[in-house]
């Protein structure tokens, strides 16, 4: 901007003389020319005194290389020629860092960090004293190196595979208290990828495989010895009912039998001679009985109530 307000001075300085040139000689048909020149130089000196700071940025000031005291918002402003406006990004910004790290049992990890972070929209002057706007090239990505790396590194590499949120943590943990100190705030951040050798993964692979068919025989074994027990369970009870059932049987049978005694007892009790013979007699058809039986043995009966035939 500084080399925009010498340019437009030059300008209008050279317009002016220019035109007092050929006014000593008479001429006017140059003025209209020479104003033009004075307009455009004048134009050149104001748009060197003006600065725009976009949305989401701070404007810095600085005069001659030395930092203001003051910031300036979003929006257009006015300036000396001589001053400088740096807009420092106060956003949410994205960046992501690829980079090798060893585990605890010395096996190489490609990881892929990514982190989501802002500066201090109120400390932005003391960013750009300190550090300057290439903030995360000079502190951001070489503390998520450092951060990344120390807790890989504590880590076997099958319990990488198992803990990538754990890490991530550890991770966002350590940033957040060496970020802070640079005024600079971590927002989040996540291992996105975790990659191994192709030896080790396949190593990885074929134990998943050994535990999953070690797995699957324990649990058809299991299987088995409680289809088993059921079945054994199973006929127990089975061997229960059916005792159980028999038992029943038998002592309905008793107390049918009881019931039936009783029955016939009460009968008995009930039975006079005057009543069996009364009963012989409803039931009697008429009909003499051919023999009788007796103390002196089975004796022939003749009726001679009826005539024999043919007589």
């Amino acid at each position: 901007m500084v080399a925009l307000f010498f340019i437009g001075v030059l300008v209008v300085l050279a317009s002016l003389i220019a035109m007092l040139a050929l006014a000593k000689k008479g001429k006017k048909g140059g003025g209209f020319i020479c104003l033009g020149g004075m307009a455009l130089g004048v134009l050149v000196v104001a748009l060197s005194c003006v600065a725009s700071v976009p949305t989401g940025h701070t404007g810095i000031v600085t005069t001659f290389g030395h930092v203001e005291d003051f910031t300036l918002e979003a929006g257009v402003h006015f300036k000396l020629p001589w001053q400088q406006v740096i807009n420092m990004d106060n956003r949410n910004q994205k960046a992501t860092v690829d980079m090798n790290c060893f585990s605890s049992d010395i096996q190489e990890v490609s990881v892929t960090y990514t982190i989501n972070y802002q500066i201090e929209k109120a400390n932005a002057q003391t960013i750009y004293k300190t550090i300057g706007t290439g903030y995360f090239s000079t502190v951001i990505a070489p503390r998520i190196q450092e951060a990344v790396k120390s807790v890989i590194a504590k880590y076997n590499a099958e319990n990488l595979i198992s803990n990538r949120e754990k890490l991530s943590e550890e991770v966002k943990d350590i940033l957040v208290e060496k970020l802070t100190q640079y005024n600079i705030e971590v927002l989040d951040a996540s291992i996105e990828n975790l990659d191994f050798s192709d030896v080790f993964t396949n190593a990885v692979e074929a134990k998943q495989v050994a535990e999953q068919n070690k797995l699957k025989a324990q649990i058809e074994q299991e299987q088995a010895i409680i289809e088993a027990e059921a079945a054994a369970k199973r006929t127990v009870i089975e061997a229960e009912a059916a005792a159980e059932v028999t038992k029943i049987e038998a002592d309905v049978a008793q107390y049918a039998g009881e019931k039936e005694a009783e029955k016939n007892r009460k009968l008995a009790e009930t039975l006079t001679d005057e009543l069996v013979r009364y009963y012989y007699a409803e039931k009697w058809d008429g009909k003499l009985p051919t023999f009788v039986g007796g103390d002196g043995g089975t004796l022939p009966i003749l009726n001679f109530g009826e005539p024999l035939a043919g007589e």
